[in-house]
């Protein structure tokens, strides 16, 4: 049997916090380099462009089903972390699926960052 794989570090961001996102990213690349990495879509395409060189896997995006992937990896034990740049002063359509995401992160007990200085705490803390 093959050995698993070590769990993934989530990336996510709504629109209006994309960009910080990346930039977040780019602080912390020495942190990251090396790790498996997964993003939701969109997301996942605006950190590779801007750091071609991760090992992240992009998912569906969220509303069409990404959340739902990281929901899944999630209660498969296969993150160690949730990076998830939300925008509180926007409403979002798919709000269902990104409070499930973020319930089923407690529910688990992963370690789950909404904005920078938490996510900062986070991957110093991994």
């Amino acid at each position: 049997m093959a050995p698993a794989a070590p769990p993934a570090i989530a990336l996510v961001a709504h629109d209006a916090r994309k960009a910080a996102l990346v930039d977040w990213v780019g602080d912390h690349l020495a942190r990251l380099a090396g790790r498996p990495l997964v993003a939701t879509g969109t997301t996942g395409a605006r950190i590779l462009e801007a750091h071609p060189a991760l090992d992240l896997v992009r998912l569906k995006s969220g509303p069409l089903g990404g959340d739902q992937q990281l929901g899944a990896m999630i209660a498969e034990g296969r993150l160690a972390a949730l990076i998830f740049f939300v925008d509180p002063l926007t409403p979002m359509p798919h709000d269902v699926d990104v409070k499930a995401l973020t319930r089923l992160a407690e529910v688990y007990d992963l370690p789950m960052a909404l904005n920078r200085a938490t996510a900062d705490l986070v991957i110093a803390g991994l």
